[in-house]
């Protein structure tokens, strides 16, 4: 197998007193969209920056390409390209000016034209960057983080403060990025940007990683469940058959069962409500999302 491209164990970072991360350990393949999920102040962009060159660690052991970002800063930034979580250029700064600003710092660099056109961003190339919109400003962003045609992309919380159809498109090109299998490292917030663009997820909270996996892996891990919401025209008198164990609305009208096997769930109890007489007015499967996840875990919603 080929080495981690992205390696952390026992690491920390410590402000005074305040130790923002508390001895985390993970590992990103090559090839993988890792996300490192979490709550504003939970020592996700910490790490990113430590492990960008960009912060110095209190303690523990970091390798990025297999090199160590602290003392190898400058081999580091020719292999990574970094999107910040917040980019500013001068206003009056063009487009295709910002680019090849940014592809003549490195030793390497793509050809700017066409990093332009495959992000949608050729026909802005002449536009100062005070005039471009905020979903522009972020596929410029991207495109200074792919200038250098980067082993690694880090993209820290990429569509925070965009509208769902800016952050749809951003999305669109992430997913353009792992479907060349690159890697990519990105943090967030957002419970859907991490099911569907990451292939595993490290939840962060308080600076310690609280769970690792998966997506399908953490909600199955940590729940286990799936829920069969059932709506009815009329109260249900009676209680569905073993092993069904459901909870009712005081209406008695709205039944929620949790279930393993949701498929096989709902053709008992459709046909347990056949039996009665009972009118189905609406039936929903609801499966754990990692929102779900991080409150079973911390006892707090994410975004609290």
């Amino acid at each position: 197998m080929s080495a981690a491209a992205i390696s952390v164990a026992g690491l920390t970072k410590s402000y005074g007193d305040f130790q923002a991360v508390r001895g985390i350990d993970f590992e990103v393949a090559q090839g993988e969209v890792f996300g490192l999920l979490g709550p504003n102040g939970a020592g996700k962009t910490t790490t990113v920056e430590i492990l960008e060159g960009l912060r110095p660690r209190t303690s523990g052991d970091v390798k990025v390409l297999g090199f160590d970002p602290a003392a190898d800063t400058l081999a580091v930034k020719e292999r990574i390209g970094v999107s910040l979580q917040s980019t500013r250029l001068p206003e009056k700064m063009k487009v295709h000016e910002a680019v090849e600003l940014f592809a003549a710092l490195y030793a390497k660099s793509v050809e700017p034209n066409a990093l332009l056109k495959r992000l949608q961003l050729w026909d802005k190339r002449t536009a100062f960057y005070s005039t471009l919109s905020g979903g522009q400003k972020q596929r410029l962003a991207i495109a200074l983080a792919l200038v250098n045609d980067p082993q690694i992309v880090f993209l820290d919380e990429p569509s925070t403060g965009l509208d769902p159809q800016v952050r749809l498109e951003i999305h669109s090109l992430i997913e353009e990025m792992r479907d060349q299998k690159r890697t990519i490292l990105l943090t967030t917030h957002y419970i859907e940007e991490a099911e569907r663009l990451c292939h595993r997820v490290a939840i962060v909270d308080e600076g310690k990683i609280i769970a690792i996996g998966s997506p399908r892996e953490l909600q199955q891990r940590v729940l286990g469940h799936a829920r069969v919401e059932i709506t009815t025209v009329e109260p249900l008198a009676g209680a569905p058959p073993e092993p069904y164990v459901p909870a009712f609305s005081a209406d008695r009208r709205h039944m929620t069962v949790s279930v393993e096997k949701p498929a096989r769930a709902v053709v008992d109890l459709v046909k347990w409500l056949d039996s009665q007489g009972a009118e189905l007015d609406d039936l929903h499967i609801k499966r754990p999302t990692l929102e779900d996840v991080f409150l079973e875990l911390t006892g707090k919603k994410l975004r609290d």
